[in-house]
Parts: C-alpha cells; sequence; structure tokens
C-alpha cells in the first residue's frame, strides 16, 4: 500500500508521549452540555462485563448478570432462545438493557462526534455486507429470520450497524434471489431495495444507528486494483449517477433519524489522489458528493474516507474537506494487519500511521475520526492477541489499544458468519473474520468478542 506523506519526524518524536497517553485512557475531557433541546430516541446497548472499563459495570467485576448470559448463549451456538435475542426485549431483559438516550441530530466538534445536547456520541459499528455484492441482500438471510439476526447485534452491544450498497442494486433494483432469503419466506419475490428498506427498519427499530456505504459502483466483492470500481465513478455510473442516488437514498431515509450518517464511498484507491487532476481527485469529489447530500438532509454526519484503500487521510492537513454545512465531517481510516509492514513494537506501527492517519487523532488539529474497517480472523486464539508478529492477534491488539484509549468510534469488519457471491469467493462458506458464526445463532469467537467489549462503546 501507498505510504502516507509527510509528518514522520512528528511521528518519531511523539511516540513515547502517545505510548503513555494509551496506558491512561481517561484523558478526554467532555464538553459541556449545550442548551439545545430534541426529542430523544432510546438506543437499546447492552453494558460491557470485562474488567478494566471505564465507567460502571452493574453486572459485577467477574462479569455476572444479563451479559454473561447472552454471551454463553451466542458462544454455544444452536438455538437462540426468544429470552436472550428476541425481537421485543422480555422483562429481564429490558431490566438489564442500558437506555442511554441519544438526542439527534449528531455533529462533529473537533475530535469528538457529539448530540444536540453536546453528549459525546461513540460509534460501535458493525459491518453487515451483502447488499453492495451480486446477492443484492445483506448476509444471513438464507439462515437465520431478519429479526433474528439484528436482536443478535442490540444483544451484543452495537449501537450502529455500516450497511453497504452498490449504484448497480440501487439503479437496477432486481429481484433478491430465494437462496439468499430463504429463512424469511416473507421477502421471497421482493426487490432489492425493498429488503434493504426492511433491513433498515429492523435495525432501526432496535435503536441501532445505521450508517449508509456506498460500497462499489458495479455490484461485487470489494475490492481489488482492477476491478472497476477504483474511484467513485466507472463509464457505466458516472459522476452524476452516484450523486443522483446518493441524493435518492438519503430522501429515501430521511424520516428515520437513526440514519445518522453516510459514507461516501469505501476504499477509493490508485488512481485515486487527495487533490490533483478532477478525474481523480477524490478530496474535491467529497466535497461535491457531501454537499448533495446535506443539500437533501443537512443533519446527516458525512464519512469521508482516505485514498489508497482508506488507508491514507495524509492529504487532509493541508486540504480538508469542506462543506457548506459545518461540522459534519468525519474522516475515516481503514487498517488491517497487511497495512503496516516490518514492525514489532507499538512505536513502530505507530511511526507508519501517524502520518497516514495518526495525526488526525493525536496531533495539534484533532478531527472526528471513525476508523470504519478493521478486522481479524476468528479461527484461532493469536488472531486476536499473540506476541508473535506474524500472527495477527500482535498487530490487533496494538489498533484496538489505541481505538480503547482515545474512545475513537470504530466498526468491525464483518458481522457475517458466511461469504456472499463475488471475487472469486464461495457463497454461504464460512466466513473467517466474522463475529457470527456459520448459522448466523451466536458468535463465532469468544475471544473476538471479548476484546470487542474490552475496546469500548459496546453496551
Amino acid at each position: 500500500m501507498r505510504e502516507g506523506g509527510n509528518g514522520l519526524s512528528d511521528a518519531k518524536r511523539n511516540a513515547s508521549e502517545f505510548a503513555a497517553a494509551v496506558a491512561k485512557p481517561d484523558n478526554l475531557a467532555m464538553p459541556n452540555s449545550l442548551a439545545v433541546k430534541e426529542r430523544p430516541v432510546t438506543v437499546y446497548r447492552t453494558n460491557p462485563f470485562p474488567s478494566g472499563q471505564r465507567g460502571r459495570r452493574p453486572y459485577g467485576g467477574n462479569g455476572s448478570g444479563l451479559a454473561r448470559l447472552v454471551l454463553a448463549a451466542l458462544v454455544a451456538g444452536g438455538t437462540v432462545t426468544a429470552g436472550v435475542v428476541a425481537t421485543t426485549p422480555s422483562a429481564s431483559a429490558t431490566a438489564a438493557v442500558n437506555q442511554r438516550s441519544i438526542h439527534f441530530p449528531l455533529h462533529t466538534s473537533g475530535r469528538l462526534i457529539l448530540d444536540v445536547t453536546g453528549r459525546a456520541v461513540r460509534l460501535a459499528t458493525a459491518n453487515w455486507y451483502g447488499a453492495e455484492s451480486t446477492d443484492f441482500v445483506v448476509g444471513g438471510l438464507q439462515a437465520q429470520p431478519l429479526d433474528v439476526i439484528v436482536g443478535q447485534v442490540r444483544q451484543l452491544g452495537f449501537n450502529a450497524v455500516r450497511l453497504q450498497w452498490s449504484n448497480q442494486m440501487f439503479e437496477s433494483d432486481p429481484i433478491v434471489p430465494d437462496y439468499a432469503v430463504a429463512a424469511n419466506p416473507v421477502l421471497h419475490g421482493l426487490h432489492a431495495m425493498q429488503v434493504f428498506d426492511r433491513v433498515v427498519n429492523a435495525v432501526s427499530a432496535q435503536g441501532v444507528m445505521i450508517i449508509l456505504d456506498n460500497h462499489n459502483s458495479d455490484a461485487e466483492w470489494c475490492c481489488g486494483g482492477n476491478d472497476g470500481n477504483m474511484l467513485w465513478y466507472n463509464s457505466q455510473y458516472p459522476e452524476s449517477s452516484w450523486i443522483n442516488d446518493w441524493k435518492s437514498m438519503v430522501a429515501r431515509y430521511q424520516g428515520n433519524q437513526l440514519v445518522v450518517g453516510v459514507d461516501l464511498r469505501n476504499e477509493p484507491r490508485s488512481p485515486a489522489t487527495w487533490g490533483g487532476p478532477a478525474a481523480t481527485n477524490w478530496q474535491a469529489a467529497a466535497e461535491r458528493g457531501g454537499d448533495a447530500v446535506l443539500s437533501v438532509n443537512p443533519n446527516l454526519l458525512v464519512i469521508v474516507e482516505g485514498v489508497a484503500y482508506a488507508g491514507d487521510l495524509s492529504g487532509v492537513q493541508q486540504l480538508p474537506v469542506k462543506l457548506d454545512v459545518p461540522d459534519r465531517v468525519v474522516y475515516e481510516p481503514h487498517d488491517y494487519a497487511w497495512y503496516e509492514h516490518n514492525f514489532t513494537s507499538y512505536a513502530q506501527w505507530y511511526n507508519q500511521i501517524y502520518p497516514k492517519w495518526g495525526y488526525l487523532v493525536t496531533g495539534p488539529s484533532p478531527q472526528a475520526v471513525f476508523v470504519g474497517e478493521f478486522g481479524t480472523c476468528n479461527t484461532s486464539p493469536r488472531c486476536v492477541n499473540s506476541s508473535s508478529t506474524s500472527d495477527n492477534g500482535f498487530w490487533f491488539q496494538i489498533l484496538t489499544r489505541v481505538l480503547q484509549s482515545y474512545t475513537l468510534s470504530w466498526g468491525y469488519w464483518p458481522l457475517n458468519g458466511t461469504k456472499s457471491t463475488g471475487g472469486g469467493r464461495t457463497w454461504n462458506a464460512s466466513e473467517t473474520y466474522g463475529v457470527l458464526n456459520p448459522q448466523w445463532n451466536g458468535v463465532a469467537s469468544p475471544d473476538l468478542l471479548a476484546r470487542l467489549q474490552q475496546i469500548g462503546g459496546l453496551g
């Protein structure tokens, strides 16, 4: 991957300070409440249960209570009982759910995302892919009813879902294949956008926020260096289609205030540039697309990814995204184990990410950052925690420590227990990075879930 621009010397100077700050995660001052009133929406979030977390732990230091019951049931697999995962919470579940009210809409202030009362809002997001693929529907509906899946999202503590879509799905709007919704016969014969509507409604009915993610132009698994989806447009779907489709998507869900943000485009990559020629200038396109979205709904967060597969936001330092509506931009990096190379310590890794996007978190002018994709394998405990640099767990512990220490908003990739079609992948094969198991009725890796709980934001 392309390395970031300047700033490496700053990274070296700040590495020790950054490491010290990571050891003291309670270093953020919350803003004063603003005298603005808005109708609250209850966001259901089960409380985190691992020890060592900030805030209240109502189930006790050893993780007792409903949260442990939920974890045990989901890890065990098999049928998820109505008392643990249900469309409507049971009395016991309701008593244990932390009903924290967020007053919409959201906006940014410096490095924080805030609601209208000035309360900081941290996105703890599950990526639920599939609708952007040639299946034209989110994964899992072949295995479990829609309400069972979204019930697990809520019970696991995610407060947001990032839903992928393609311009091809939106414009062609085909009938979804029966095989992809086999566990949901009520969805048979429906068009892709009708099913997408039902997913959005089901997620928001659980009090879970939604980020709409324009993942591809063509329906396909992302991402490749020559798949025709490297820019925000291609010959089949020009920029005018990208903008018009975004305006239509925003208008479609304008009445749902739990649709809180738009991710303008997933992983722009070569030949995409930050600045430069108009045909490849993603920064300028993001301003055009963001302004178009806000012309329909000025209350949305506009999430802008970096270039180089969302790994490089170094250009923001000299050329930030400026929109007609202030305090709406959130910058989104992605990070996976293969994005950085040849590091054997926290400080070495940090030296690599600081000039690319770390400076937006710890630099002199911090901005709102949402690490919208990161993920690791679910096949071994070494995927989550390892002292060996050859294991994903070595990198995963480093990245998640940053998320935890700086209370960053984040999105784990993916929720899915099985694969969707595309990119040489076998439909319905096990998703070896997923939170859920291949039956979509429990977690795939208790180690992974425990680490996500420790990061914070779940609950």
